[in-house]
């Protein structure tokens, strides 16, 4: 069975401390029961996660949804968000995650990438270098969310093919955003292969697409 490789990048800065990253972690737990739920998500699915403030932590590398455990995701006091570090640990380990077709068999489908930021990346210049490389991997799709009042689609809108906002960064939010990465997962899944194309779910009325 060929694999559907999800890399979830996820803003650990100061400013997520507290409701926020709390309401994150609930996310999470809420999108992998879902997938779950899905036989054919479950026999195909592996899932990345890494997060980003000051460093760029690998907090799960890419791992079977029925052995992945993911630890509580945490952030410091306080602290820059370094997105393009996190881009560039991502770059790194692509080559070493993702399988290839050979004569003997085929490789995987092309990977998604959800990246979730509350605000601008610190490190620009290393963002703005980044950008094209991440690009030029042949990602499925690359799906930004700007959560909160600080954060705006221009700030990423170079990496990503679409770009969704968060007005609030409560509980219910967060968890409407991982339910529709879910739908997203999942509806790619069962599409790969069957289109040239896979068409995103649209998504609920807590997030709006701006990009």
């Amino acid at each position: 069975m060929r694999r559907l490789p999800v890399y979830l990048l996820l803003d650990t800065s100061g400013s997520m401390r507290g409701e926020p990253i709390e309401a994150v972690n609930t996310g999470i737990r809420v999108m992998l029961s879902a997938l779950r739920q899905d036989p054919h998500a479950l026999e195909t699915v592996h899932v990345s996660i890494i997060t980003f403030d000051v460093d760029a932590k690998v907090v799960v590398p890419l791992t079977a949804l029925d052995e992945l455990q993911v630890p509580e995701i945490t952030t410091p006091q306080s602290g820059p968000t370094h997105l393009g570090l996190a881009l560039e640990t991502l770059a790194s380990r692509i080559p070493r995650e993702l399988r290839n077709s050979t004569p003997e068999q085929k490789g995987d489908w092309a990977p998604f990438l959800f990246v979730m930021t509350d605000g601008k990346p610190s490190d620009i210049m290393l963002f703005e270098e980044q950008c094209p490389r991440i690009r030029g991997i042949g990602f499925a799709y690359i799906v930004g969310c700007v959560a909160g009042p600080k954060a705006k689609k221009e700030d990423i809108q170079p990496l990503c093919d679409v770009v969704v906002s968060l007005d609030t960064m409560d509980s219910a939010s967060f968890v409407s955003f991982f339910k529709w990465v879910t739908s997203t997962i999942s509806g790619g899944n069962r599409s790969m292969g069957a289109t040239a194309t896979v068409a995103l779910p649209p998504p609920p009325p807590e997030i709006q697409v701006v990009f």
